[in-house]
């Protein structure tokens, strides 16, 4: 990262480094990586306005179509412009000649646009640090690798894959084929490259399926680096001749997550340690997730296919349950020791939007110590294939939706313009599989994989 980076020194940085272009990078709600190519005077002059992408950058789904049916906003409906102001502690060298540099959105008069992802994330962080908090996020991600061109995959409408590495082993296997080792070897050494720090991978349950583990950071800046590194990871794949996926389920083999590892420190040290157990401040912040994991549900698995990953025994969480080093539940506390005591909240889909996603959680801690709320008890055997109806997760994209409707909570804590608008979002993308070829009632079906292999 170019931390040393100011407006005033940039002209000479971007010289220094032979920089000819330079990307504008952001997610938008579905978690898409969406941007612009800049040249550098453009960049240049442009730097304290900000850079206008049009308004539809929040209103098009995955399927490019202008999405309806619910009360818009004053800052969307008439194609009008919002800015995206880069942050210069992001300015990195992409490539040789290429720079990349990731922003916040704003609208026109300068404010927070109220429904971009990373302002979202840092306003829940910035909400902690006002009670003493810095919050340190780990992210572990997961995705689908295929020995596939991306063109001849899209011939095949997504099915039939051949995955890189082979078909032989299931979880932690090492007998990998060579094109596995290559592919991975690129894709750390450009993290690398971009001063990402990665702590470890491995081969998954499914074929083709790598976990990536990104190092610990503050959430700001851990949603950064889960959007290049899948960005990276396409790169590669195409560079390849090869393709990736981040579906929560993109065929019948084991679907694929994102765990988020969590926890505060209050002067240096770890506040959700405690000798014996979780600290008072574990506890607390365990409780305000707790209240508000059933109506979270909406923005930790975006899409119709999300839901299809839910399934007691394959490996993600099922019911609404947190448990001390459970991971069959929902949230799993890592407690005991000061280095590693952690919540791990395990629901988040591959497919989620990892600043949505930390914005959310950090917003259920926050209300968790400010209103002092408890935890239900922990579950301390197997969490899946529970009698209790009521402690499922919401089983459909519209019961995870109506269950944030409902809620007064996690809403006033995330702010009622993002709510409302992401649930205008889901109840568009319900309509669209619904009405325009998707079959409620059949397996994966083509429709799910024309939209969301490549996007989400």
């Amino acid at each position: 990262m170019a931390e040393s980076v100011t407006p005033e020194s940039l002209h000479r940085w971007l010289e220094e480094h032979a920089i000819t272009s330079i990307r504008l990078q952001a997610t938008n709600l579905e978690g898409s990586f969406i941007g612009k190519v800049l040249a550098p005077a453009r960049f240049l002059s442009g730097l304290s306005s900000g850079f206008a992408f049009s308004d539809v950058s929040f209103g098009l789904d995955l399927g490019n179509n202008p999405v309806f049916g619910f009360a818009l906003p004053s800052w969307r409906g008439e194609l009008g412009d919002i800015f995206l102001h880069p942050d210069l502690a992001t300015l990195v060298v992409w490539e040789p000649g290429v720079a990349a540099v990731i922003g916040d959105f704003r609208t026109a008069d300068g404010a927070p646009l109220p429904v971009c992802p990373r302002s979202a994330a840092r306003t829940q962080q910035d909400r902690l640090r006002e009670l003493g908090f810095e919050t340190v996020v780990a992210v572990e991600m997961e995705a689908s690798v295929f020995a596939t061109p991306i063109q001849e995959a899209r011939d095949r409408n997504y099915r039939d894959l051949v995955p890189l590495g082979g078909t032989a082993g299931s979880l932690f296997h090492l007998a990998k084929t060579p094109d596995w080792y290559s592919y991975m070897g690129a894709v750390t050494a450009r993290l690398d490259a971009l001063g990402i720090e990665w702590e470890a991978w491995n081969d998954e349950a499914a074929w083709g399926q790598v976990e990536l583990n990104l190092a610990p950071c503050d959430p700001v800046t851990a949603g950064d680096n889960w959007a290049r590194a899948r960005q990276v990871m396409r790169e590669v794949a195409f560079e390849r001749d090869c393709c990736v996926t981040f579906m929560a389920k993109w065929s019948d083999e084991y679907g694929q997550g994102s765990h988020l590892n969590l926890s505060l420190q209050r002067d240096g040290a770890n506040a959700f340690f405690a000798d014996g157990g979780p600290s008072d401040v574990m506890t607390h912040f365990l409780g305000g997730v707790m209240a508000t994991l059933r109506p979270a549900t909406s923005l930790m698995l975006p899409f119709v296919t999300s839901y299809r990953r839910l399934h007691d025994l394959d490996g993600p969480p099922t019911t609404l349950t947190w448990g001390v080093d459970n991971k069959t539940a929902a949230v799993r506390a890592i407690a005991g020791q000061s280095r590693t005591s952690r919540l791990e909240y395990r629901m988040p889909g591959a497919d989620a939007n990892v600043y949505l996603a930390l914005a959310t959680v950090l917003a259920a801690g926050h209300l968790g110590l400010t209103q002092h709320l408890a935890p239900p008890p922990a579950t301390d055997d197997m969490a899946w294939c529970l009698p209790e109806e009521d402690l499922y997760i919401p089983r459909t994209i519209s019961s995870a939706a109506a269950a944030l409707r409902e809620d007064t909570l996690l809403s006033g804590a995330l702010g009622r313009d993002l709510v409302d608008y992401w649930l205008g979002t889901k109840q568009w993308e319900w309509l669209q599989f619904h009405t325009t070829g998707g079959e409620p009632d059949v397996g994966l079906t083509d429709w799910e994989l024309q939209r969301y292999f490549e996007l989400a």
